[in-house]
Parts: C-alpha cells; structure tokens; sequence
C-alpha cells in the first residue's frame, strides 16, 4: 500500500468530486499530497487533517486561480518549496456552460478554455523542470468522453477536451526517453455533486423526474446506463502513476460505460 511512499502528488480541483477521491487513493498508497480547489475553508481543513491523520502522509492545501499564469507558477513552486519536491501532476479542475452556439458568452467561452485546457498546459510547463530532474514523474490529464466525441451545446467544453487530448500526445513525445509518462483518462458520466446538481436542475427545467433526466439525457450515449464510480476512475489514475504503468505514455484511456464504443 505503499508503492507512491516518498511521492508528491498535486490534484488540481481536488477539493471534490473525483478529484478529491484521486487524492485519497494517491495518499493511500503513500503519497503526500497537495489538495487545490475552491470550497468552504472549515471542509477544505478537515479533508486536510483527515488525509494526514488517516494516511499518515503529508497533506497542504493550496488554492490557486488557475486561470493566472502568475498563481499557477507559484502553484507549483509552493509544492516544491513545502513538500520538497513533485513527482504526480493530476490535472483534473474543469469548469462547464451550455448554450448554443449563437447564445454562448465570449467570456463564458474564453473561461472554460482557461480552466479546462490552458491551466493544464501552464501546470505541466511549470512542472516539468522538477520531473525531469528527478527523472521521474507521472502526469495524468482527466479529460472527458468529450474529448473523442461531441455533444451539441459544449462547444468550449468539448474543444477544451479535445486539446487536452492533443496536449497530452505531445508531452508524452516530448519527454520520451526521460522516465516521465504523460497519459489522458477519458471518463464518461460520473455522480459528482457537480452532476447531481444538473440532474437536478434539468428535472426542474423540464418538469420531468430526476429518473427520466438520467436515463433520457445524462446517459443516453452510456450503453451501460450506470454512472461511472469516481472511486473506479481513482484506481485507474493511481495504476497510471506505479511503476507497473511505466511503458504507458501518450496513451487516451476511456472508462465511459461504452460511450465512444458506437
């Protein structure tokens, strides 16, 4: 259970969702771990002492606007400086809107392309410096189902994951020969309070059940119908990051329930 003992690993968007259950599983198996995100500040000091006093490993928490060059540097930086090193770079903070074309904002677009795709670049620009010193290093870029298909109304969202795709391919290439991997994992729906909230509102907005809104709209393009387990998606990324995974690079995993199967 300690395969990542003496690991640093960084999780953008980590005070949640799956990015807060990659986190656990990373510090599981003995990772120290850097919590980044936005949320209430008693919560996000409690997920905190939990990770240290349950794992006992080193946990910070350092928020950062990811869409500020100057804070995400400094992102980084703090890492290195706190924990003395960084060796697992987990770009998972995302942002959404949907709209048609027509009626989607510049700056809701100009924000979703920030956050969900320029963030990742500037993180791992940073990074990389340190993991190439270290001549070790896993980078693991949470994109989307989205990023190999499209859904109408996602023009940012959608765009955003496809250049992560991209993104990722590159790196990879780039850093070949050194013991750094950089791989994408493509998920489809995952029940995340974020989630819950659309099926909510969408039950509202349409005045039809909850039920109907997940199987009619949410997973009509999931052949398995069944949302995909955030604690299954953090197994994955925790593979990725073991020596096991070591020969994986520039890769595009997709755990979608059969998603980008048609």
């Amino acid at each position: 259970m300690n395969k990542l003992k003496n690991k640093t690993a960084l999780v953008t968007g980590s005070t949640s969702g799956i990015g807060l259950e990659i986190l656990k599983k990373l510090a599981q198996n003995g990772a120290n771990v850097v919590v980044n995100g936005f949320g209430d500040q008693n919560q996000i000091e409690t997920i905190v002492e939990e990770i240290k006093s349950k794992y006992n490993v080193k946990a910070i928490y350092a928020p950062s606007d990811l869409s500020d060059t100057l804070q995400v540097q400094k992102l980084i930086l703090d890492t290195v400086s706190i924990t003395g090193t960084i060796d697992i770079l987990v770009n998972n903070a995302g942002i959404q809107y949907v709209a048609p074309i027509q009626e989607f904002p510049i700056e809701k677009w100009e924000s979703i392309i920030s956050i969900n795709l320029s963030a990742a670049f500037k993180t791992i620009k940073f990074a990389m410096p340190y993991l190439l010193k270290n001549d070790w290093g896993r980078i693991i870029n949470i994109a989307s189902a989205h990023g190999l298909v499209a859904s109408p109304f996602k023009s940012a969202y959608v765009a955003a994951k496809h250049g992560l795709l991209g993104l990722t391919k590159t790196i990879a290439l780039e850093v070949a020969e050194s013991n750094v991997t950089c791989n994408a994992v493509c998920p489809g729906y995952v029940k995340t309070p974020l989630v819950e909230k659309q099926i909510s509102e969408q039950a509202k907005s349409y005045n039809i059940p909850e039920s109907k809104v997940v199987n009619d709209i949410l997973l009509k393009s999931q052949p398995n119908k069944r949302f995909i387990e955030a604690e299954d998606l953090a197994e994955l990324v925790y593979f990725l990051c073991t020596q096991s995974a070591k020969g994986m690079t520039g890769q595009i995993i997709s755990m979608d329930g059969g998603w980008t199967a048609h």
